[in-house]
């Protein structure tokens, strides 16, 4: 499993080799909140293209990030539960994480433009029809899809360029980035310093961005005379906000906050790309009329 006699191919994951005696509850519980996932995911998708009510660009925006956190769960919780029934696990990394890293830089650019619509419908709500068109929700959502795709393109080319030629065990489940330059015999400063400067236009742009428009919101929605009528529209994007508090603050938590432990960082991994995808679904559903209607529409339509 070579690509020469120096090189290393494939990378060893110890996963939760501290819990073993909970390996096949775990197990379970991965494989109960991997079903839940997709079904949540697989449902918002399915009311969003079957209800003539949740064609909105905030419902198509939804459906894509529902098909963004299928697509990030099912590049990781397999390779969890394969990991939790074998002892010793080897696995390409280098490709498993090129596909996490575009599930990331999508869901980020995604997250901005969600705001930018929220802005658009609570600041702006007289040419919001004609601003934000069913166009502009296509190149917004193309646009992050390429953007997860160029990322990826260029840290996967500079990272099957490096050279592997120590050891190949990685104490986590998941293929990080981190772990595997520190594990590359070659001169990784220039590979750093690209991920920095994609970092600025793909994480703190559309962070800034958010931020900005959610004052704007905030404001906006001070000037409403009636509390009922704050209230109501401010709740039109409260699940936007706290998909966005969920996801950068557990980013922030794996990136930011210093001297961690191994399973401190296994677990907020699994709050990251766990929980995180489980919640998604959770807030917008529960917490949302217009697909609960949705949803009981179809219920009475398959009756």
């Amino acid at each position: 499993m070579q690509r020469n006699q120096s090189s290393i191919l494939f990378f060893q994951l110890l996963g939760f080799q501290h819990a073993q005696s909970l390996r096949y509850p775990l197990f379970c519980f991965f494989l109960l909140i991997y079903i839940i996932i997709l079904s949540g995911n697989f449902l918002i998708m399915m009311l969003v293209l079957l209800s003539k009510k949740l064609r909105s660009p905030m419902y198509f925006f939804l459906s894509h990030l529902s098909l963004c956190d299928v697509f990030c769960t099912t590049n990781i919780i397999p390779n969890m539960l394969h990991i939790l029934l074998c002892e010793w696990c080897s696995q390409e990394s280098q490709m498993n994480m090129s596909k996490t890293n575009q599930t990331e830089a999508f869901e980020f650019v995604l997250l901005g433009s969600m705001s930018y619509d929220r802005y658009l419908a609570i600041c702006n709500p007289l040419h919001y029809t004609s601003t934000m068109g069913h166009g502009v929700c296509l190149k917004l959502v193309g646009a992050s899809w390429l953007v997860g795709l160029l990322v990826t393109l260029n840290t996967s080319l500079m990272m099957f360029s490096s050279d592997f030629c120590g050891p190949n065990i990685i104490d986590h489940f998941i293929c990080e980035l981190g772990p595997l330059l520190k594990l590359s015999c070659s001169n990784t400063s220039m590979l750093e310093t690209l991920i920095f400067v994609l970092s600025i236009p793909i994480i703190v742009i559309p962070f800034v961005f958010i931020i900005a428009s959610y004052v704007c919101i905030f404001l906006t929605v001070l000037k409403i005379p009636s509390s009922t009528g704050r209230k109501k529209t401010f709740s039109t994007c409260s699940s936007h906000l706290t998909s966005v508090s969920t996801y950068y603050g557990t980013l922030t938590a794996i990136y930011v906050v210093p001297n961690r432990g191994h399973a401190l960082s296994k677990a907020l991994y699994v709050v990251y790309t766990v929980v995180t995808p489980l919640f998604n679904p959770v807030i917008y559903s529960l917490r949302n009329q217009e697909i609960r209607k949705a949803f009981e529409m179809l219920l009475n339509k398959i009756k």
